[in-house]
Protein backbone atom coordinates (compact mmCIF):
# COMPACT_ATOMS: atom_id res chain seq x y z
CA UNK A 1 0.00 0.00 0.00
CA UNK A 2 1.46 3.36 -1.02
CA UNK A 3 1.58 6.45 1.14
CA UNK A 4 1.75 9.77 -0.77
CA UNK A 5 3.02 11.68 2.26
CA UNK A 6 6.84 11.81 2.67
CA UNK A 7 6.47 11.37 6.41
CA UNK A 8 9.57 11.20 8.60
CA UNK A 9 11.14 7.77 8.34
CA UNK A 10 14.10 6.02 9.92
CA UNK A 11 16.09 2.83 9.50
CA UNK A 12 16.87 0.69 12.54
CA UNK A 13 19.10 -2.28 13.26
CA UNK A 14 18.23 -4.46 16.26
CA UNK A 15 16.19 -1.61 17.75
CA UNK A 16 18.83 1.10 17.24
CA UNK A 17 18.03 3.94 14.84
CA UNK A 18 20.99 4.21 12.45
CA UNK A 19 19.69 6.47 9.66
CA UNK A 20 17.09 9.15 9.08
CA UNK A 21 15.40 9.77 5.75
CA UNK A 22 14.93 13.31 4.44
CA UNK A 23 12.78 13.95 1.35
CA UNK A 24 14.88 16.98 0.31
CA UNK A 25 11.89 19.25 -0.25
CA UNK A 26 13.55 22.03 1.77
CA UNK A 27 16.83 21.91 -0.18
CA UNK A 28 17.62 25.10 -2.15
CA UNK A 29 16.92 24.78 -5.91
CA UNK A 30 20.56 25.44 -6.86
CA UNK A 31 21.63 22.41 -4.80
CA UNK A 32 19.46 20.03 -6.90
CA UNK A 33 16.94 18.94 -4.23
CA UNK A 34 16.75 15.19 -3.69
CA UNK A 35 15.97 12.58 -1.02
CA UNK A 36 18.89 11.61 1.18
CA UNK A 37 19.87 9.91 4.43
CA UNK A 38 21.35 11.96 7.30
CA UNK A 39 22.50 11.41 9.92
CA UNK A 40 23.73 7.90 9.29
CA UNK A 41 25.46 6.48 12.35
CA UNK A 42 27.41 3.49 13.55
CA UNK A 43 25.71 1.17 16.02
CA UNK A 44 27.66 3.12 18.66
CA UNK A 45 25.97 6.31 17.40
CA UNK A 46 28.98 7.96 15.72
CA UNK A 47 27.74 10.06 12.80
CA UNK A 48 29.40 9.15 9.49
CA UNK A 49 27.55 11.48 7.08
CA UNK A 50 27.56 15.23 6.47
CA UNK A 51 25.14 17.71 4.86
CA UNK A 52 25.71 21.21 3.48
CA UNK A 53 29.48 21.22 4.20
CA UNK A 54 31.19 24.55 3.58
CA UNK A 55 33.40 23.08 0.86
CA UNK A 56 30.49 21.62 -1.18
CA UNK A 57 27.07 22.85 -0.05
CA UNK A 58 25.32 20.43 -2.43
CA UNK A 59 26.71 17.31 -0.71
CA UNK A 60 23.78 15.70 1.10
CA UNK A 61 24.58 12.68 3.25
CA UNK A 62 23.83 9.53 1.25
CA UNK A 63 22.01 10.17 -2.00
CA UNK A 64 21.76 9.38 -5.70
CA UNK A 65 23.20 12.45 -7.45
CA UNK A 66 23.96 12.70 -11.17
CA UNK A 67 25.79 15.69 -12.62
CA UNK A 68 24.35 15.60 -16.13
CA UNK A 69 21.19 13.97 -17.47
CA UNK A 70 21.01 15.33 -21.02
CA UNK A 71 22.12 18.72 -19.72
CA UNK A 72 20.13 18.76 -16.45
CA UNK A 73 22.11 18.73 -13.19
CA UNK A 74 20.86 16.45 -10.44
CA UNK A 75 24.13 17.00 -8.56
CA UNK A 76 23.85 20.66 -7.56
CA UNK A 77 26.18 23.63 -7.58
CA UNK A 78 28.25 24.52 -10.61
CA UNK A 79 28.41 22.68 -13.94
CA UNK A 80 31.66 21.99 -15.76
CA UNK A 81 31.56 23.21 -19.37
CA UNK A 82 34.12 22.77 -22.14
CA UNK A 83 34.25 26.45 -23.06
CA UNK A 84 33.95 28.19 -19.68
CA UNK A 85 35.06 25.64 -17.09
CA UNK A 86 33.00 25.35 -13.90
CA UNK A 87 30.13 27.84 -13.91
CA UNK A 88 26.73 28.25 -12.29
CA UNK A 89 23.96 27.50 -14.78
CA UNK A 90 20.17 27.56 -14.57
CA UNK A 91 20.02 23.82 -15.18
CA UNK A 92 19.24 22.31 -11.79
CA UNK A 93 16.76 19.47 -11.67
CA UNK A 94 14.81 18.12 -8.72
CA UNK A 95 14.09 14.64 -7.38
CA UNK A 96 10.55 14.59 -5.95
CA UNK A 97 9.48 11.93 -3.48
CA UNK A 98 6.24 10.63 -5.04
CA UNK A 99 5.10 7.90 -2.67
CA UNK A 100 6.15 5.13 -0.34
CA UNK A 101 5.90 1.54 -1.49
CA UNK A 102 7.27 0.07 1.75
CA UNK A 103 7.96 1.63 5.14
CA UNK A 104 9.42 -0.81 7.68
CA UNK A 105 11.94 -0.39 10.48
CA UNK A 106 14.75 -1.74 8.33
CA UNK A 107 13.43 -1.31 4.79
CA UNK A 108 12.19 1.76 2.88
CA UNK A 109 11.08 1.71 -0.74
CA UNK A 110 10.00 4.90 -2.50
CA UNK A 111 9.05 6.22 -5.91
CA UNK A 112 11.02 9.29 -7.00
CA UNK A 113 10.36 11.58 -9.97
CA UNK A 114 13.38 13.26 -11.60
CA UNK A 115 12.22 16.50 -13.21
CA UNK A 116 13.92 19.13 -15.34
CA UNK A 117 13.83 22.85 -14.40
CA UNK A 118 10.58 23.26 -16.38
CA UNK A 119 8.92 20.45 -14.41
CA UNK A 120 9.10 17.83 -17.17
CA UNK A 121 9.75 14.34 -15.86
CA UNK A 122 12.89 12.74 -17.29
CA UNK A 123 13.19 9.67 -15.08
CA UNK A 124 10.97 7.72 -12.68
CA UNK A 125 12.90 5.83 -10.02
CA UNK A 126 12.15 3.04 -7.58
CA UNK A 127 14.69 3.34 -4.77
CA UNK A 128 15.15 1.06 -1.79
CA UNK A 129 17.11 1.67 1.41
CA UNK A 130 17.71 -1.45 3.51
CA UNK A 131 19.54 -1.82 6.85
CA UNK A 132 20.77 -5.19 8.12
CA UNK A 133 23.07 -6.35 10.94
CA UNK A 134 26.55 -7.66 10.12
CA UNK A 135 28.13 -8.06 13.57
CA UNK A 136 27.76 -6.61 17.08
CA UNK A 137 29.75 -3.57 15.88
CA UNK A 138 28.71 -3.27 12.24
CA UNK A 139 25.68 -3.04 9.97
CA UNK A 140 25.12 -2.81 6.22
CA UNK A 141 23.11 -0.33 4.16
CA UNK A 142 21.90 -1.57 0.77
CA UNK A 143 20.89 1.20 -1.64
CA UNK A 144 19.24 -0.07 -4.83
CA UNK A 145 17.96 2.08 -7.67
CA UNK A 146 15.87 1.36 -10.78
CA UNK A 147 15.80 4.40 -13.06
CA UNK A 148 13.31 4.31 -15.93
CA UNK A 149 13.48 6.83 -18.77
CA UNK A 150 9.92 8.20 -18.89
CA UNK A 151 10.72 11.29 -20.97
CA UNK A 152 9.58 9.82 -24.27
CA UNK A 153 12.98 10.46 -25.84
CA UNK A 154 16.49 9.09 -25.64
CA UNK A 155 18.58 10.48 -22.78
CA UNK A 156 22.21 10.13 -21.76
CA UNK A 157 24.12 10.50 -18.50
CA UNK A 158 27.29 12.57 -18.48
CA UNK A 159 29.75 14.00 -15.98
CA UNK A 160 32.38 16.74 -15.71
CA UNK A 161 34.80 14.18 -17.20
CA UNK A 162 32.69 13.68 -20.33
CA UNK A 163 32.48 17.47 -20.57
CA UNK A 164 36.27 17.86 -20.53
CA UNK A 165 37.51 17.60 -16.93
CA UNK A 166 39.65 14.43 -16.70
CA UNK A 167 39.12 12.01 -13.79
CA UNK A 168 36.02 13.88 -12.63
CA UNK A 169 33.54 11.26 -13.75
CA UNK A 170 31.33 11.48 -10.67
CA UNK A 171 27.61 10.85 -10.71
CA UNK A 172 25.50 8.03 -9.23
CA UNK A 173 25.51 6.81 -5.62
CA UNK A 174 27.39 9.27 -3.41
CA UNK A 175 28.32 9.24 0.29
CA UNK A 176 29.66 12.36 1.98
CA UNK A 177 31.46 11.71 5.28
CA UNK A 178 32.36 14.37 7.89
CA UNK A 179 35.65 16.23 7.86
CA UNK A 180 37.87 15.72 10.92
CA UNK A 181 41.35 16.83 11.97
CA UNK A 182 42.98 14.19 9.74
CA UNK A 183 41.72 12.77 6.42
CA UNK A 184 40.57 9.16 6.47
CA UNK A 185 42.83 6.35 5.35
CA UNK A 186 41.75 4.52 2.19
CA UNK A 187 41.99 0.83 1.35
CA UNK A 188 41.07 -1.60 -1.39
CA UNK A 189 42.10 -5.15 -2.28
CA UNK A 190 45.86 -4.73 -2.76
CA UNK A 191 45.53 -0.94 -2.98
CA UNK A 192 46.02 1.73 -0.33
CA UNK A 193 46.24 5.16 -1.96
CA UNK A 194 43.61 7.59 -3.16
CA UNK A 195 45.21 7.78 -6.60
CA UNK A 196 45.16 4.00 -7.05
CA UNK A 197 41.53 3.59 -6.00
CA UNK A 198 40.07 6.66 -7.73
CA UNK A 199 38.67 5.46 -11.06
CA UNK A 200 39.34 1.79 -10.28
CA UNK A 201 36.78 -1.01 -10.39
CA UNK A 202 38.05 -2.53 -7.14
CA UNK A 203 35.82 -5.20 -5.59
CA UNK A 204 35.55 -3.03 -2.48
CA UNK A 205 36.75 0.33 -1.20
CA UNK A 206 37.13 1.43 2.42
CA UNK A 207 37.46 4.67 4.36
CA UNK A 208 38.82 4.45 7.90
CA UNK A 209 38.65 7.67 9.85
CA UNK A 210 37.68 9.45 13.03
CA UNK A 211 34.81 11.70 13.93
CA UNK A 212 35.51 15.32 14.88
CA UNK A 213 35.23 14.04 18.47
CA UNK A 214 37.94 11.41 17.84
CA UNK A 215 35.77 8.26 17.62
CA UNK A 216 37.03 5.72 15.06
CA UNK A 217 34.77 4.54 12.25
CA UNK A 218 35.07 2.38 9.14
CA UNK A 219 33.04 2.45 5.92
CA UNK A 220 33.36 -0.33 3.34
CA UNK A 221 31.68 0.06 -0.06
CA UNK A 222 30.84 -2.71 -2.51
CA UNK A 223 28.80 -2.81 -5.71
CA UNK A 224 26.28 -5.58 -6.36
CA UNK A 225 24.87 -6.82 -9.63
CA UNK A 226 26.36 -7.41 -13.10
CA UNK A 227 27.54 -3.80 -13.57
CA UNK A 228 30.47 -2.47 -11.53
CA UNK A 229 31.11 1.22 -12.17
CA UNK A 230 34.44 2.94 -11.50
CA UNK A 231 34.81 4.39 -8.02
CA UNK A 232 34.94 8.13 -7.42
CA UNK A 233 37.05 8.79 -4.31
CA UNK A 234 38.06 11.85 -2.36
CA UNK A 235 40.02 11.65 0.92
CA UNK A 236 42.67 14.37 1.15
CA UNK A 237 40.41 17.22 -0.03
CA UNK A 238 37.26 15.95 1.70
CA UNK A 239 35.94 12.47 2.57
CA UNK A 240 33.55 11.22 -0.09
CA UNK A 241 32.89 8.01 -2.04
CA UNK A 242 30.67 7.49 -5.05
CA UNK A 243 30.16 5.51 -8.20
CA UNK A 244 30.76 6.90 -11.67
CA UNK A 245 28.04 6.08 -14.19
CA UNK A 246 29.88 8.16 -16.82
CA UNK A 247 33.57 7.94 -15.93
CA UNK A 248 34.96 8.73 -19.38
CA UNK A 249 32.08 8.51 -21.84
CA UNK A 250 28.37 9.30 -21.75
CA UNK A 251 26.01 6.50 -20.75
CA UNK A 252 23.01 6.15 -23.12
CA UNK A 253 19.59 5.76 -21.51
CA UNK A 254 17.19 5.01 -24.39
CA UNK A 255 13.52 5.98 -24.14
CA UNK A 256 11.62 3.49 -22.00
CA UNK A 257 14.76 1.71 -20.79
CA UNK A 258 15.66 1.00 -17.16
CA UNK A 259 19.03 1.43 -15.46
CA UNK A 260 19.67 -0.62 -12.30
CA UNK A 261 22.44 -0.32 -9.73
CA UNK A 262 23.01 -1.37 -6.10
CA UNK A 263 25.69 -0.30 -3.61
CA UNK A 264 26.19 -1.85 -0.19
CA UNK A 265 28.01 0.07 2.53
CA UNK A 266 29.17 -1.50 5.79
CA UNK A 267 29.22 0.96 8.70
CA UNK A 268 31.38 -0.09 11.63
CA UNK A 269 32.67 1.25 14.92
CA UNK A 270 36.44 1.17 15.33
CA UNK A 271 38.92 -0.12 12.75
CA UNK A 272 38.00 -3.72 11.88
CA UNK A 273 39.49 -5.49 8.86
CA UNK A 274 37.83 -3.97 5.74
CA UNK A 275 38.22 -7.14 3.66
CA UNK A 276 36.42 -9.17 6.33
CA UNK A 277 33.60 -6.60 6.41
CA UNK A 278 33.29 -6.76 2.63
CA UNK A 279 33.00 -10.55 2.80
CA UNK A 280 30.42 -10.33 5.58
CA UNK A 281 28.33 -7.86 3.58
CA UNK A 282 27.96 -10.39 0.75
CA UNK A 283 26.45 -13.00 3.09
CA UNK A 284 22.79 -12.04 3.03
CA UNK A 285 20.27 -13.93 5.16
Amino acid sequence: MTNPTPAPATLSVCGTVVARYCDGSDVAPTLSPRPYLHPVTTLGQTTVTEVYPDDHRHHLGVSIAVADVSGVSFWGGRTFTRDRGSVMLDNHGRQHHVSWITVDDAHLVELVSWTAPDGTELLREERSWTARPISPDAWALDVATRLCNTSGRDLSIGSPATNGRPRAGYGGFFWRAPIAAEPPRVFGPGLDTEDQLHGSRAAWLALVGRSPQGRAWTLVFTQDGPERDPWFLRAAEYPGVGTALAWSRRLPVPAGSTLERQVTTVIADGCPDPAALADAARKRP
